[in-house]
């Protein structure tokens, strides 16, 4: 059974290794690209979009793909709504693996909004130092607000003519430890982050160290998912991955 994984996830690197081990099954991982050194899951390697719906469904009939796990970002919508529509027209299985989001505890001071721009207009006049976690290609939602300085973390800085705000710019790649959290946001003097609703603990640390701090959170909320089959761990997308072999025998 040929199994393509779309990753670029934790869990995705996950369930790759997982799968690896198994006798009868080929995975072949699709990472988007928009890292220069990702991290390289177990199996075979494709990097790079794959020209929408359409030219997805061409690839899954051209790789005689099997099966589709879609274990993307959980704000990557448009490989997710590509997926959907090209296995719903190779009439091939998918499955989804979604990370739990967060869920706000005691003593966070959250203000959810549904969207980046959202996040940046809860800001004026209301944060002077912000760290800002929100990736790369959504620095220019933020580059009007003259006012307030930015600590902005990243894997990769940004292009060299993006449009970015006022503040410093931090390369690093998680996970992240409480300690090394609250010692930014302390030497920093941070008094908002902003920051997606990811899920997972590779981040979370952030959000225990404002917790602790008393820092507001503008937490943007998930865009919605296509419908379809969902499993929230690697255990549980390799469960379903030894169904669908068992009915292929």
């Amino acid at each position: 059974m040929r199994v393509l994984i779309l990753g670029g996830t934790g869990e995705a690197a996950e369930l790759a290794a997982r799968v690896a081990t198994i006798p009868g099954i080929e995975v072949i991982n699709s990472l988007a690209g928009r890292t220069s050194t990702p991290s390289v899951p177990l199996g075979d390697l494709r990097i790079g979009g794959f020209g929408g719906a359409v030219g997805l469904a061409s690839y899954l009939r051209q790789m005689r793909i099997d099966v589709l796990i879609d274990a993307t970002h959980p704000f990557a919508t448009q490989i997710s709504s590509n997926a959907a529509v090209a296995t719903i027209e190779v009439d091939i299985p998918r499955l989804m693996l979604v990370r739990p989001p967060w869920e706000k505890v005691s003593d966070d001071r959250w203000l959810e909004v549904d969207s980046v721009q959202a996040a940046a207009a809860s800001l004026q006049n209301q944060s002077q130092r912000v760290f800002l976690t929100v990736g790369r290609q959504e620095l220019a939602a933020f580059a009007h607000l003259k006012e307030i300085w930015f600590l902005m973390r990243m894997i990769e800085p940004p292009d060299a003519d993006a449009l970015v705000p006022l503040g410093i710019v931090l390369c690093d790649r998680g996970p992240f430890a409480l300690n090394h959290e609250r010692e930014i946001l302390m030497r920093y003097k941070i008094d908002a982050i902003v920051s997606k609703n990811s899920g997972g603990d590779a981040t979370y640390a952030k959000i225990m160290a404002a917790r602790e701090l008393g820092v507001k959170v503008v937490m943007v909320n998930r865009p919605a998912i296509p419908p379809g089959e969902m499993v929230t761990n690697a255990g549980s997308a390799v469960a379903w991955l030894l169904e669908k072999l068992s009915n292929c025998s």
